[in-house]
This record gives structure tokens, sequence and C-alpha cells, in this order.
């Protein structure tokens, strides 16, 4: 059986989580942490499940950190407006 470890995208996860998303780049590492020792144990299904959700946190951080930035932005630039009209 000659087969290579699926990616634990443990790096990408530890990045996520300093600068994005702290809840969701967490399970990331929980699960990339959870790729090589499966894959060592024989269990290649675990291990790319395991890197599969890694993944899928990882990816739904970037993704929540990117929503959430859009809509500080529109509120910055609305309340910006608000003082400009005098309103605020």
């Amino acid at each position: 059986m000659n087969q290579h470890p699926p990616k634990n995208y443990l790096i990408e996860c530890i990045l996520v989580t300093i600068f994005c998303c702290l809840p969701f780049g967490i399970v990331g590492i929980v699960n990339a942490a959870q790729v090589n020792t499966k894959f060592d144990l024989g269990d290649y299904e675990g291990a790319l499940k395991a890197s599969k959700e890694a993944q899928k946190w990882m990816t739904w951080g970037i993704v929540a950190s990117l929503v959430i930035g859009l809509f500080y932005l529109v509120f910055v630039f609305a309340l910006g407006g608000l003082a400009m009209m005098g309103n605020f």
C-alpha cells in the first residue's frame, strides 16, 4: 500500500485562526491534527474525511471573515455618510 497521506491543511487552519475567524479555525485545526494520526494508524478513509473537514472549516472561516468585513465596511461608510449630512 503506497498511498500518500491526504493534505492536512494545518498551516492554513492556523492562519485562518489568527487572521480570520477564531471558532472556525480552531475546529479546522482539530480536524487537521487528526489527518496524520489516522493515516499512520492505517485509517486512510478516516484521514481523508478529516482532511475534507479541515478544508471545509478553513473555507468557512475565510468566507465568514470576508462577509463580516464587508458588513463592517458598509456600516462604517453609512455612519460616515450620516455624519457628513449632519444627521448624526
